[in-house]
Formats: C-alpha cells, sequence, structure tokens
C-alpha cells in the first residue's frame, strides 16, 4: 500500500524522513509531498543583526525554517568570515541560545552555537522557561521568525519584559 504525505522532507537532508522509515517498518510506502512554498524576506536586515550580538541577550529559534535563514546569512562573505574564525560564533555563544525541539537544537549546532530549552516541547513552555532565565533588564532577545508564527511566545515575553 501507498501513502501520501502532505510534508516537507526531514529538515537537514541528512538520512530518511523518520516518518518515511516509521511507515517503511510498518510494510507501506510513503511518499513525501511539499505542500508549501515560501522565500525568505528581510535576509539582509537579519544579516546585519546577526553581526551585531552585543545588541542582544540571545537568539531564539523556535524553527527549523529559522534556523535555515541564520545559515543563509552566514553564507555570504562578510558574515561568513567572521563567523568561521569564530569571533562572531563565540560572542553570540556567550549568549542564550534558545529552542524549541530537538531538530531545530542539531541544525542550531550544527553552525556551532550551544542551546538551551530543547526539551520545552513548545512556544509557550519555552516562554516560561526564557523569563525563568533572563530578568526585565536583560537585553532584548533576537527572534528569527515568519509572517505566520504563533503569537504565543512573543506575547508572553512582552507581558513578562524579557522580549
Amino acid at each position: 500500500m501507498k501513502v501520501l504525505l502532505l510534508k516537507d522532507p526531514k529538515e537537514g537532508g541528512l538520512g530518511s524522513d523518520p516518518y518515511v522509515q516509521e511507515f517503511a517498518s510498518l510494510g507501506l510506502q510513503a511518499t513525501l509531498i511539499p505542500i508549501l512554498s515560501f522565500e525568505f524576506i528581510s535576509l539582509q536586515d537579519l544579516s546585519k543583526k546577526l553581526s551585531h550580538p552585543e545588541v542582544y541577550g540571545g537568539l531564539i529559534f523556535t524553527s527549523p525554517r529559522a534556523v535555515d535563514a541564520v545559515m543563509l546569512c552566514l553564507g555570504e562573505k562578510a558574515i561568513s568570515e567572521e563567523w568561521n574564525n569564530n569571533s562572531l560564533k563565540e560572542r553570540w555563544n556567550e549568549k542564550s541560545i534558545y529552542v524549541v525541539g530537538k531538530s531545530t537544537a542539531n541544525l542550531v549546532k550544527e553552525i556551532g552555537l550551544a542551546t538551551q530549552g530543547e526539551d520545552t516541547g513548545n512556544a509557550e513552555k519555552l516562554a516560561e522557561y526564557i523569563c525563568n532565565k533572563e530578568s526585565s533588564n536583560s537585553l532584548p532577545l533576537l527572534f528569527p521568525c515568519g509572517t505566520l508564527k504563533r503569537e504565543i511566545l512573543p506575547k508572553y515575553l512582552k507581558e513578562n519584559s524579557t522580549y
């Protein structure tokens, strides 16, 4: 039997998608059909912000797509050299790097950043975690995200003077 999965392939492209593997273990042939298309916008603005970690208290990643945007920025020559000689990467690693989920955490680790909060599981629990770690007079956190993001995390952080 064949199964059509309406989802993008596993982020990172390493190995087979876990859903495809699970269906295969049950004797089913799964095919992935990507359902969304998008384009990154404001990468130039994100690059500028990534170049100035001193302005931020840390980073928040709630999706692999946000990490992809940062990876694209890091591919630009100007920022890439500074990142790869470790000075920019080290300055970000002195800050808190918050993530939701293990797949997002793994991608963030691939670019050389240490993560925390990956076991929180969702935006609301991550927001609580961040509020327990950050003080109200901390520098703002950089939160690369798309226009379709849910407002749970920003709303919670604003209500607790952390964003």
